[in-house]
């Protein structure tokens, strides 16, 4: 008879129930997985939205961080289920099914617990100051503070550790870090390739939120196969494989969260909200935080979305006048007035031979210094903020991130690098959308007309070299 007590349910929107091991019944010195969810640093993700500002746009997507870290942990087994079988036939000292599964599972679980106030918004105008990524810092919040209780894990829903093994809280914390050169020297061959399920095309972390996001933002209540993903992948000699009748649901897949990206996340006032945020966050700083979480856990943990927003409501009421000042602008952003309304916009998109870093989309403050200049005197000093938004549809075939993902030819039975399929080159590398924002509509027929002129003059020698 199955162990009911040794199990809790969690009814999931997307994935229906997601198991994970309860406190009950458990041996001396053994920690649950709901320990590890309940935990202060996991339940702090309930107050940190998902979808960073895009909330203020689509009323209905106000879900967390927290239901998308429970989603890509039972991904996590979801993938193992999948997998576990090739990759321990490609490497014969991969650890036990419990093991993996339980590394997966945790990786899913805390990929994310570094985030901060507005997630990757908060990497790129808070933590970028002190050489951090949320990947980092969760990294070491996963070393120093869930070390202890992640070591006492012997069990999830569908398979327990060996005896002699111990979950070892650096291998989950190397597994959430994004690839660097050489990093995979020192690790085992069955862990480097399982880290492609964590940063390859398709993963337990965007598989989970591209679902999701396209269900609750209203976008698609099915949005991809993800059976079929998963049923047509596993690991050869060189890594994670897709088998060639899974292409098609692979692009699938690419497409949806490309198509994500340009109607959700880079939503015309989606952006225009990161713009007023970026301005207020710059000035704002040293009133939110003391400075290096490293060096502030503590606080850290208590700084969220749901703290940052009350507490700069009530700075229009401090006693210092800057304070003052920028809680007034704050209460602005609250109310959701935002000065910036797009005046025009322009998209290119670049193919495997294309010199990306040569276009003049590739550097925002740039495009608004020509824009300016090609204006009339009078108008050059107008309010005018440019904003170049940049998506990724598939790797590139260079880089530490690359050479994770591969296609069985199974005409000719034999894997090779999957961005030379050639449905996947049909679809393009990355492409770049390029938003002038002004106050008014004011010169939005002059301005579109220097953009486009801009445009027309990327492949300038003096634009080659940025």
């Amino acid at each position: 008879m199955r162990r009911y007590d040794l199990e809790n349910l969690s009814h999931d929107a997307v994935h229906g129930y997601i198991p994970f091991s309860s406190s009950n019944s458990l041996e001396v010195g053994e920690t649950s997985e709901r320990q590890v969810i309940d935990h202060p640093w996991v339940q702090r993700m309930r107050h940190i939205h998902q979808l960073q500002t895009a909330w203020w746009v689509f009323p209905t997507a106000e879900h967390t961080r927290f239901q998308h870290i429970l989603g890509a942990m039972h991904l996590g087994s979801r993938a193992v289920e999948a997998l576990y079988d090739s990759l321990s036939a490609n490497c014969p000292d991969t650890p036990s099914r419990g093991y993996v599964e339980s590394l997966m599972r945790m990786a899913g679980l805390l990929h994310d617990v570094g985030h901060g106030p507005f997630g990757h918004f908060f990497d790129a105008h808070f933590l970028k100051d002190f050489g951090l990524t949320h990947e980092t810092l969760g990294a070491a919040i996963i070393r120093d503070v869930l070390g202890d209780t992640l070591r006492g894990l012997r069990r999830n829903p569908n398979s327990r550790l060996a005896d002699d093994e111990t979950l070892d809280p650096e291998q989950v914390a190397w597994l959430i870090v994004r690839p660097r050169e050489g990093d995979e020297a020192t690790q085992p061959k069955w862990l480097c390739f399982l880290r492609s399920l964590l940063s390859g095309i398709y993963t337990i972390d965007n598989m989970d939120f591209v679902m999701r996001d396209a269900y609750v933002s209203g976008y698609s209540r099915m949005a991809y196969d993800l059976d079929r993903l998963l049923h047509y992948s596993f690991f050869t000699e060189k890594g994670l494989t897709m088998h060639d009748r899974g292409t098609d649901a692979l692009i699938r897949f690419m497409g949806v969260k490309a198509e994500l990206f340009r109607s959700i996340y880079f939503h015309r006032t989606v952006r225009a909200i990161d713009l007023t945020l970026a301005d207020l966050f710059k000035q704002s700083k040293p009133f939110l935080f003391p400075g290096n979480p490293l060096d502030h856990l503590d606080e850290y943990l208590e700084f969220t979305e749901s703290s940052l927003l009350v507490d700069v409501a009530r700075w229009r009421r401090a006693a210092d006048p800057r304070q003052q000042q920028l809680g007034e602008r704050w209460q602005g952003l609250l109310r959701r007035q935002i000065p910036w309304e797009m005046v025009c916009q322009r998209t290119l998109v670049f193919g495997e031979k294309d010199r990306e870093r040569s276009s003049i989309f590739s550097d925002d403050a740039y495009v608004e210094q020509k824009i300016r200049d090609a204006l009339p005197a009078a108008e050059r000093d107008l309010p005018m903020r440019v904003d170049i938004a940049r998506h990724i549809h598939r790797p590139h075939t260079s880089g530490p991130a690359s050479g994770q993902n591969f296609l069985y030819d199974s005409a000719r039975a034999r894997t090779r690098q999957l961005h030379a399929n050639e449905l996947i080159q049909r679809i393009p590398v990355s492409y770049r959308i390029c938003r002038v924002y002004g106050q008014s509509e004011t010169c939005a027929e002059q301005l579109a007309a220097a953009l486009d002129e801009l445009i027309g003059d990327r492949s300038q020698d003096d634009l080659t070299n940025m």
